[in-house]
């Protein structure tokens, strides 16, 4: 086991009843999302957690397969969707550089590629896994651009936590980095937007080329 599934692992039940922090931001990037879906669409989510959203936007697509490199965290996430019996997502153990076989209609990454050490190579593989048009729908953490105190904080209390195995791998880059390695992997800009207002991510829709 290395150690990001470790670490993700180790905190799969605490991270499962953890309420999510902006309710009002999270089924705003749902709506966005459900919105380029289909009902005949095979979708990939990379790094799905607990499962939370595959289960939420599998009613509106034919299949879902929710990966993550937790198994941990796929555990929970295949008891939820029991519990609420979703037969359309299976829940598959991969990390997001390696992602399952496609070809995918749509390939979702929400809060991940943030944690992600090769980026170009992982996009390089999210593109290879579409089908060609094929959507990938990303939000993701960047620096902020008014330099926040709680930004400033996070720089430097991170790679001590990680000495001890209580952080993964975190990337501190901006959108523009963030959209430029999107572009430069092969695909073109379908939307883009940052929100919240506060402690905003980058929400990317983008189409294989």
């Amino acid at each position: 086991m290395n150690a990001t599934a470790k670490f993700w692992d180790g905190i799969a039940e605490k991270y499962a009843r953890t309420p999510v922090r902006d309710m009002e931001s999270y089924e705003h990037t749902l709506r966005r999302t459900a919105s380029y879906l289909k009902s005949s669409d095979k979708v990939l989510e990379l790094g799905c957690g607990t499962g939370t959203t595959a289960l939420k936007l599998a009613p509106n697509v034919a299949e879902i397969v929710a990966s993550d490199v937790s198994a941990g965290m796929l555990a929970v996430g295949a008891r939820k969707a029991a519990e609420q019996s979703a037969t359309n997502v299976s829940f598959v153990e991969a990390e997001a550089g390696n992602p399952p076989e496609g070809p995918f209609d749509a390939v979702l990454a929400f809060n991940l590629l943030h944690l992600v050490e090769d980026l170009d190579g992982t996009l390089a593989k999210v593109r290879n896994t579409l089908k060609p048009g094929g959507l990938f729908v990303s939000k993701t953490f960047c620096a902020p651009k008014n330099g926040s105190l709680r930004y400033r904080f996070m720089r430097m209390v991170v790679p001590v936590m990680q000495v001890f195995g209580k952080a993964p791998f975190v990337r501190f880059m901006s959108e523009a980095e963030l959209d430029a390695a999107i572009k430069r992997a092969g695909f073109e800009f379908v939307e883009r937007d940052s929100f919240p207002v506060k402690d905003a991510r980058r929400f990317v829709v983008a189409r294989r080329i």
